[in-house]
């Protein structure tokens, strides 16, 4: 998962320090670096979203298979976290990049033999224009927590007609925007910044407005997955 960014005027934005913070304050890091949690997003009202620290740092999976299968050109991997589908795609023969606000995640990604930037989506980004993929896995789609900028900032960086991969979440009716902090087992959360969560429905609503067309949606037991192209 990745940080995001607060505007800072047209067609550029810069980090906001709390969320730059948050991403990489010492229970992520230091749950990056163990390999596992428990990891949560955790609400104003208490509610806890257990992040699933241990998939994110194991190699990639079946359902992540699926998504890699399915990517075009070259691919940035936003909200990179520890680097699996940046090396995994590697050893595919794809040239891909991934993205995050952690130094932490970035280490990972690099100690796995793949490329990483220290960078939000919002910043400027090399190849902007040019990418054929980008994806938006375990969440990510939640960057900002706004899905519609987050899709016309993907539209600026893809080529035409590039695709983008996202992960929503797997109950179909959820449309949520809130504050959230990164806490560990202790309890002791870090600075609030924005964030989403949208189901399929919610994400193709926000397609529609940014002038994408949805080209694919499949889905494992516990994970769902839409493929967007841009128009």
């Amino acid at each position: 998962m990745s940080g995001v960014r607060a505007a800072a005027g047209p067609g550029h934005q810069r980090t906001a320090p709390a969320v730059e913070r948050a991403w990489s304050a010492d229970p992520y890091a230091d749950a990056l670096h163990a390999g596992r949690g428990p990891l949560f997003l955790r609400r104003a009202d208490g509610w806890l979203l257990p992040l699933d620290v241990e998939r994110w740092c194991a190699g990639a999976d079946a359902a992540d298979l699926e998504v890699l299968r399915r990517c075009e050109g070259p691919v940035l991997d936003v909200g990179c976290g520890p680097g699996r589908l940046v090396a995994a795609l590697g050893a595919r023969g794809h040239r891909a990049l991934g993205i995050d606000v952690s130094v932490a995640a970035v280490a990972h990604t690099v100690g796995r033999g793949g490329q990483a930037l220290l960078r939000s989506v919002f910043d400027p980004l090399p190849g902007t224009g040019r990418w054929g993929t980008a994806l938006l896995i375990d969440g990510n789609i939640g960057i900002g927590g706004d899905p519609a900028t987050l899709l016309r900032r993907l539209a600026q960086l893809l080529a035409p007609g590039g695709l983008l991969i996202a992960e929503t979440a797997p109950h179909p009716d959820v449309d949520e925007h809130a504050l959230v902090q990164i806490t560990d087992a202790n309890g002791t959360p870090g600075a609030p910044f924005p964030w989403a969560r949208v189901g399929t429905p919610a994400l193709l609503r926000h397609a529609r407005t940014t002038h994408w067309r949805p080209t694919a949606q499949w889905s494992t037991p516990e994970r769902t997955f839409v493929a967007l192209r841009r128009e």
